[in-house]
C-alpha cells in the first residue's frame, strides 16, 4: 500500500517505513531543487565565459530578481498548505476548488509584481551603486526575467499543489527537463554564430550572439514550456486534483482568510530574505567587479550544496500537512525531528564535497584568476555553516507544513538584518569579500540554532492539534 495512504488512513508506520516514506518524497524533490540551480549554474558559466562584465551584470540583479521571485512563491504557500491539510483529511473537492481559486490569484498578484519589476528595471543598477559599464546589460536581463513573472509563478505554484498531493516525480521530472532546454536556448541565443571542432570535424552552429539578453530569453522561454507542461499534468492527470467538469469554483471567504494568513508572513519572510541578499549585493559591489563576479559564481555554486535540503524541506512540508490533515498526533512531531535530522546529515556531506572542490567548482565559470581565487576562498569558509543551514531549511518546512509561518519570519528577520547585515558591513570594509562571507557564515549558524530550539518545542503546532482525538475529519461536501 502508497505510504502516503497509511499515513492518511492512520495506520501506524516504523521507522524504517517513516525513512522510506521520507526518501520517496525527498528524492524527487532534490532532483527538482538541483536542477533548477543547475540551470542558473549553465546560465552563469555560458555568461561567465564572455567575459566578467557580462558576468558581474547578472550577478548584480541576481539577488533583485530572487526578491520578485520569491513573493510569487509566498503567494503560493496560503493555499499548497491548504490543499495538504485537505488530502490528509480526505477533503478532495475542497482541495481541487483551493487548485482553481489559487491559480486565478497567482496570476492576479504575480501580474502586479510584473509590473513593479519593469517599473524598476532601469533603476535597479543605480540604486545598487554598481559600475556605470554594466547597467545596461543589467537592466535588460532584470527586464526579461521581470517580465516572465507570470509563468514563473504559475510554473511554481502548479509544481507546489502537485508535491502536496504526493506527486514529487512529475515536477522533478519537469524541472530536469527545464536545464535541458536551458542548454539549448542559451548555446543559440547568447553565444554567436561560430565553428566548432569535434572529433576533427569542423561544425558551423548559429548564435544570435544576445549575450546577457540570451541568458534572459532562454530563462523566459523555458519558463512557459514548463508552466504548460506543469499545468497540464496538474489540471488534467493529477488523481486528486485534476478539473472535474461538475465542480465550479466557488470563494471561501474562510479559505481566503486561511491563505493569507498563512501566505503574509512568508511573503514578509521572503521580502526580508531577499531584500537582505538585495542588500548584501551593495555591500559586496563597492569592492570590484572581480568581487561581484566570485560572489554571484560562489552563491550559485553554494546552491548546489544546500538545494538538497530545500528537496527535503518540500517532503516535510507534505509530510507535516497531510499528518496534521489526518490528525496523526503520534507521526508528526517524530517525521518533523526525521526529516531535519537526514537534511542536517546530507548537507554535512555536501560541505565536504564543496569544500574539497571548491577551486575546480569556480574554475567552471571563469578562467580569471582573481575571481577564482576569491570564490575558492568564499565558499571554505561556508562549508563550515551548511549543517546548520539545513536545519533551518528543513524546520522552516516541517513549520510551513503545520501552517505556522509567523514566528519563523520574525527568526529570519533577526537573523537577517540584526547578525548578517550589520556584521558584514564591518567585515567588508576591513576584510573586503571574505569578512562578508564570514558574516554571512556566522549568521546561518545563528539561524540554524534557532530554527533547532523551535523545532523541539511544541510551539509550532496548529492550536487545536493537541487536543483533538486520533482519526479523520469528514469527507466534504463542497
Amino acid at each position: 500500500m502508497n505510504l502516503l495512504q497509511q499515513l492518511r488512513d492512520g495506520n501506524p508506520l516504523n521507522l524504517k517505513q517513516q525513512m522510506q516514506l521520507i526518501w520517496q518524497l525527498s528524492i524527487p524533490g532534490i532532483l527538482a531543487q538541483v536542477s533548477t540551480i543547475v540551470m542558473e549554474y549553465i546560465d552563469a558559466s555560458m555568461v561567465g565565459h564572455l567575459g566578467a562584465k557580462e558576468a558581474a551584470s547578472v550577478g548584480l540583479v541576481a539577488s533583485s530578481t530572487w526578491l520578485l521571485g520569491c513573493l510569487c512563491y509566498a503567494a503560493s504557500m496560503g493555499f499548497t498548505v491548504q490543499i495538504a491539510h485537505a488530502i490528509g483529511a480526505k477533503r478532495d473537492i475542497r482541495a481541487r476548488n483551493l487548485v482553481k481559486v489559487g491559480l486565478l490569484f497567482g496570476i492576479l498578484f504575480s501580474s502586479l509584481i510584473m509590473s513593479f519589476g519593469l517599473f524598476m528595471h532601469n533603476k535597479i543598477p543605480i540604486l545598487l551603486g554598481a559600475d556605470p559599464s554594466i547597467h545596461k546589460d543589467a537592466s535588460i536581463y532584470f527586464f526579461i526575467i521581470a517580465l516572465s513573472l507570470p509563468a514563473m509563478q504559475l510554473n511554481g505554484m502548479a509544481a507546489g499543489m502537485l508535491q502536496c498531493s504526493g506527486n514529487m516525480k512529475v515536477p522533478s521530472v519537469l524541472q530536469v527537463l527545464s536545464c535541458f532546454l536551458d542548454i539549448f536556448f542559451n548555446f543559440f541565443l547568447i553565444f554567436e554564430t561560430r565553428t566548432v571542432n569535434i572529433l576533427g570535424i569542423s561544425i558551423t552552429f548559429p548564435g544570435a550572439g544576445l549575450g546577457v539578453m540570451g541568458a534572459a530569453l532562454g530563462t523566459a522561454v523555458v519558463e512557459v514550456i514548463i508552466m504548460s507542461l506543469m499545468l497540464y499534468f496538474l489540471l488534467f492527470r493529477s488523481q486528486s486534483l485534476s478539473l472535474r467538469h461538475r465542480e465550479k469554483m466557488h470563494f471561501s471567504i474562510k479559505q481566503l482568510k486561511e491563505a493569507f494568513r498563512i501566505s503574509w508572513p512568508v511573503g514578509l519572510e521572503q521580502l526580508v530574505m531577499c531584500s537582505a541578499y538585495v542588500m548584501f549585493t551593495a555591500i559586496v559591489s563597492p569592492l570590484g567587479m572581480a568581487a561581484i563576479a566570485a560572489n554571484s559564481f560562489a552563491i550559485t555554486i553554494e546552491s548546489l550544496c544546500y538545494m538538497p535540503g530545500y528537496g527535503i524541506g518540500s517532503a516535510a512540508t507534505t509530510l507535516i500537512g497531510q499528518s496534521i490533515g489526518a490528525r496523526r498526533k503520534d507521526l508528526t512531531q517524530k517525521l518533523a525531528h526525521l526529516t531535519t535530522a537526514v537534511g542536517m546529515a546530507i548537507m554535512t556531506f555536501t560541505a565536504i564535497l564543496m569544500y574539497i572542490f571548491a577551486p575546480q567548482l569556480i574554475g567552471f565559470f571563469t578562467l580569471d584568476p582573481e575571481i577564482r581565487r576569491l570564490g575558492t576562498l568564499i565558499l571554505r569558509i561556508e562549508a563550515f555553516a551548511e549543517p546548520f543551514y539545513a536545519a533551518s531549511i528543513v524546520a522552516n518546512g516541517v513549520f510551513r507544513g503545520a501552517g505556522s509561518t509567523f514566528v519563523p519570519s520574525i527568526m529570519n528577520l533577526i537573523s537577517m538584518w540584526v547578525v548578517r547585515l550589520p556584521l558584514a558591513f564591518l567585515l567588508a570594509k576591513e576584510y573586503g569579500l571574505k569578512g562578508a562571507w564570514i558574516a554571512m557564515c556566522v549568521e546561518l549558524i545563528f539561524r540554524g540554532s534557532i530554527y533547532l530550539v523551535r523545532l523541539f518545542g511544541k510551539g509550532w503546532f496548529p492550536k487545536n492539534f493537541l487536543t483533538l482525538n486520533e482519526g479523520h475529519l469528514p469527507q466534504e461536501k463542497a
